[in-house]
C-alpha cells in the first residue's frame, strides 16, 4: 500500500482505533474482575460463574439475528455510539452496588444479559462500518491494526487489573471499563466521514423475517462462509467450556492470588500481538487459504498445555497455553474478517455480520453451561481436558472445503450474493452455488470483557 493509502494518514480510521485501543485495555480489566467479584465476593459457585459467561453469551442467540437486519437499515455509527454509553452505564451499576452494599448475583447476571445485547448490536454494526470507513484494499490493513490493539489490550490489560484489583478490589476496578466505554462513544462520534444512508430501508409487514431469512441463506450457501463459520462455531464452543472454568481452575485449584492470575494474562497474551503481527507475512509466505487453516489449527492446539499445570509449575504451562492460543486467534480473526468483509455485497454487510455472530458466538453460552456442568460433575482439570482436546479438531472445517485453496481475496461476489440470498431454499437442505456437493466433509469470555471485533475468542 503506497504512503498516500496509508491507514497512518487516515484522519477518521484514526479515531476509530484510537477509541477502540481504550476500550480494549478496560475491558480486560472487567474481564478479570467480574469473575473475581463472584468467585471472591459472592462466594459463586462453579455452575454460577459458567451461567454468568452463559448469561453474556446468550443474546448471540436471541437477538443475533434480528440485530443483522436492524443494522442495515441504519447508519451504524449511531449504533457503535449508543452501544458504547449502554454499556458504559450497565457496568457502573457494580461498583456502585457494592459501595452500597447491595450487590448481588442477580445483578451481575442482569449487567451481563444487558451488555451481552448491546455487545450484539455493536460488533454487527462494527464489522459492518469498517468496509463503509476503509477502502476494500484497506480491510486487511486496518484490521490487522484493529488487532492489534487488542493484542495490546491483552498484554498490559491483565497486569493492569491485577494491580487495580489487589489494591482497590474487584468491584472498584470494573470502573475502568465503564470509562473506557465513555471514551470510546467519544472517539467514534468525533469521526468525520460521511456515512452513505442505508439502502436497505423495506419496513414493511414480515419484511424483518425475510431480511433475517436472506442473510442465513447467504452465509448457509457460501461455499466460503459456511466451512468457516462451522469452523469458528466450534472453536468457540470449546473455547467457552475451557474459558467458563479456567479462572476458578487457577484461584481455587492452582490458589493463584489475584496478581498471578494477572501475570499469566499479561505475559502470556504477548502471543495475541506476535500473531497479529505474523498476519500479512504468513499470508505472503503461505497465501491466504492455509493461512487460515493453519492458524484455526494452532489456536486449538495451545489450550492442551493448561490442564498439565500443577501446584508448584503452574505458571509456565498456563502462560505457554496463553501464548499458543493468543498467537492463532488473531491470526485467523485477521484474515477470514477480512475475507469475509471484502467478498460481501454492502447491502448483506450487517446480516452476514449478523449471522456468523449467531452462529459463532451463539455456541458460547452452551460451551459457559457445559463447562460449568461438567467442571461440578467430573472436576475442573478433566473438563479443561476434554475442552481442550475437541478444540484440536475444529481446523478440518476450512481444511476439508474450498477455503484452504484460497491464494488470495477473491473479488466481490454481488451477482452470486444476490443469488445466494434471493433463492428459495433448496430440497433437502442446502445446495452448493457453485457446484458439488453442499456439506462441509470433515467463526474466553467469563465476565463482561467481551472482544468487540474477532470471531473467535480467547478462552480466558
Amino acid at each position: 500500500m503506497s504512503d498516500g493509502r496509508s491507514l497512518w494518514r487516515h484522519p477518521d480510521f484514526l479515531k476509530l482505533w484510537s477509541a477502540d485501543t481504550v476500550s480494549q485495555l478496560g475491558s480486560q480489566v472487567t474481564l478479570l474482575a467480574v469473575p473475581l467479584v463472584a468467585i471472591t465476593v459472592l462466594k459463586a459457585t462453579t455452575l454460577q460463574v459458567g451461567l454468568l459467561s452463559a448469561a453474556e453469551m446468550a443474546p448471540f442467540l436471541i437477538v443475533g439475528l434480528p440485530a443483522g437486519a436492524i443494522v442495515d437499515r441504519l447508519r451504524r455509527r449511531p449504533v457503535l455510539i449508543a452501544g458504547d454509553v449502554g454499556r458504559a452505564l450497565a457496568l457502573a451499576s457494580i461498583p456502585v452496588a457494592h459501595a452500597f452494599d447491595v450487590l448481588g448475583l442477580a445483578q451481575l447476571y442482569a449487567v451481563a444479559f444487558i451488555t451481552g445485547v448491546l455487545t450484539v448490536f455493536f460488533d454487527v454494526a462494527y464489522q459492518a462500518y469498517l468496509p463503509a470507513l476503509v477502502e476494500r484494499d484497506q480491510l486487511a490493513d486496518g484490521n490487522t491494526k484493529l488487532e492489534i490493539s487488542r493484542s495490546g489490550g491483552q498484554i498490559a490489560g491483565p497486569g493492569v487489573a491485577g494491580v487495580l484489583i489487589s489494591a482497590f478490589g474487584a468491584a472498584a476496578a470494573v470502573t475502568v471499563d465503564a470509562a473506557s466505554f465513555v471514551v470510546s462513544a467519544v472517539g467514534i462520534g468525533a469521526i468525520r466521514r460521511a456515512e452513505p444512508a442505508p439502502t436497505h430501508v423495506d419496513t414493511g409487514r414480515g419484511r424483518l423475517r425475510r431480511d433475517i431469512g436472506e442473510g442465513l441463506r447467504y452465509v448457509l450457501r457460501h461455499p466460503l462462509l459456511r466451512p468457516i463459520a462451522f469452523c469458528t462455531a466450534s472453536s468457540n464452543f470449546f473455547n467457552s467450556m475451557y474459558g467458563a472454568i479456567l479462572i476458578l481452575f487457577m484461584v481455587r485449584a492452582l490458589h493463584l492470588r489475584p496478581g498471578l492470575v494477572g501475570l499469566v494474562f499479561a505475559t502470556g497474551n504477548a502471543g495475541f500481538l506476535i500473531g497479529a503481527l505474523a498476519s500479512r507475512p504468513f499470508v505472503r509466505r503461505i497465501k491466504l487459504g492455509p493461512t487460515i487453516v493453519v492458524s484455526a489449527a494452532i489456536g486449538g492446539v495451545g489450550s492442551v498445555f493448561a490442564p498439565i499445570a500443577h501446584l508448584g509449575s503452574a505458571l509456565p504451562w498456563l502462560i505457554a497455553a496463553q501464548l499458543v492460543v493468543g498467537f492463532g486467534i488473531p491470526l485467523y480473526n485477521i484474515n477470514q474478517v477480512s475475507l469475509r468483509q471484502a467478498i460481501c455485497p454492502d447491502r448483506l454487510q450487517g446480516r452476514m455480520n449478523a449471522t456468523m455472530r449467531f452462529m459463532v458466538w451463539g455456541t458460547l453460552p452452551l460451551g459457559a453451561v457445559a463447562g460449568g456442568v461438567l467442571g461440578r460433575a467430573i472436576g475442573l482439570r478433566p473438563t479443561l481436558w476434554v475442552a481442550a482436546i475437541g478444540g484440536c479438531f475444529t481446523f478440518l472445517f476450512v481444511l476439508l472445503s474450498p477455503v484452504h485453496s484460497l491464494s488470495d481475496v477473491p473479488p466481490p461476489d454481488e451477482a452470486l450474493g444476490e443469488e445466494l440470498a434471493d433463492a428459495s431454499p433448496g430440497v433437502g437442505g442446502v445446495v452448493s452455488p457453485v457446484g458439488g456437493p453442499a456439506g462441509v466433509v470433515g467463526e474466553a469470555v467469563v465476565g463482561l470483557g467481551v472482544e468487540r471485533d474477532g470471531d473467535v475468542v480467547e478462552p480466558s
